[in-house]
């Protein structure tokens, strides 16, 4: 339907920068972040309330957290691993929580250190936690077409992780194209299993462009229904979990694409190139 709303998430700051090899500070972290708001972007990853020791750039998620103005209509996500992640961040005022599950055995035990079921546990507190505070949560399935250790995942499995996640009360639930090695045609298939258990308006679609299959894979979404999509400002990111992934979806190529399909995104493109030439001086050398 022309004129249709589809929402971005914006996860730049977090899944974008959490594999840049060069540290970008805080400053530089929360004026990214302002400049995401100013163009439109209404919710926004901001960071990751995990160990610094495995992921480096994201050591000052207290103070991004902390560091960013309120403004209306804006909501502030924060990846958590557990229980003493979530309750960092939401003493640090995130809005959102987001958990994050894989559909594949190997990168849950090489990403979380613990089996796909004993992640389910370890989320069980934050998602008790999470509803004491009157906050939602989202639920990750990585890996929910390829797999940089097993390749293909089966259909089957990205719908189990999907049904655990939202039993134990996710809000939404976000399939990933972790590696960005999918191709429409998987895409289709696993979507069409997620969607016999998961509202199509509980799901999101997180899609790398590693293959330059990302827009093809969010046209297939889009004609399943899917209307909400995560992506990265200038394409940042990657995966340290996952060798060989390139960055995220670009949020101006995502941006204009789905405009160009007859859909609104409400964000304003020229004040999102601004973002998008910040990014410039984030990249590795």
């Amino acid at each position: 339907m022309a004129g249709e709303k589809v929402t971005i998430v914006e996860v730049g700051p977090r899944d974008g920068l959490q594999n840049e090899k060069r540290i970008v500070s805080t400053g530089d972290k929360l004026v990214l972040i302002e400049l995401l708001a100013r163009a439109g972007f209404r919710r926004i990853e901001a960071t990751a309330f995990v160990s610094p020791k495995w992921v480096p750039q994201m050591a000052d998620h207290d103070a991004v957290m902390r560091g960013i103005p309120p403004r209306p209509g804006l909501t502030l996500s924060a990846l958590v691993p557990n229980e003493q992640g979530a309750r960092a961040a939401i003493e640090a005022g995130a809005q959102e929580l987001a958990v994050f599950a894989s559909a594949s055995e190997t990168f849950a035990r090489k990403n979380t250190n613990c089996t796909i079921s004993e992640s389910m546990q370890r989320f069980k507190p934050v998602l008790a936690l999470a509803r004491t505070h009157g906050l939602s949560v989202r639920g990750y399935v990585s890996c929910a077409v390829e797999c940089p250790y097993e390749d293909a995942i089966q259909p089957s499995a990205a719908r189990w992780v999907s049904e655990q996640l939202l039993d134990l009360g996710c809000a939404e639930i976000a399939v990933a194209d972790t590696i960005g090695r999918a191709t429409p045609d998987r895409v289709d298939a696993m979507l069409a299993e997620v969607l016999t258990s998961v509202p199509v308006a509980q799901l999101a679609c997180h899609f790398h462009d590693t293959s330059g299959q990302a827009l093809a894979n969010v046209d297939v979404a889009l004609g399943r229904g899917v209307r909400i999509f995560d992506s990265a400002i200038g394409g940042l990111g990657g995966c340290p979990y996952a060798p060989g992934a390139a960055g995220n979806v670009a949020s101006e190529r995502l941006v204009r694409h789905i405009e160009k399909a007859g859909f609104r995104t409400d964000v304003d493109s020229a004040a999102m190139d601004l973002a998008v030439d910040v990014t410039i001086s984030f990249r590795s050398a």
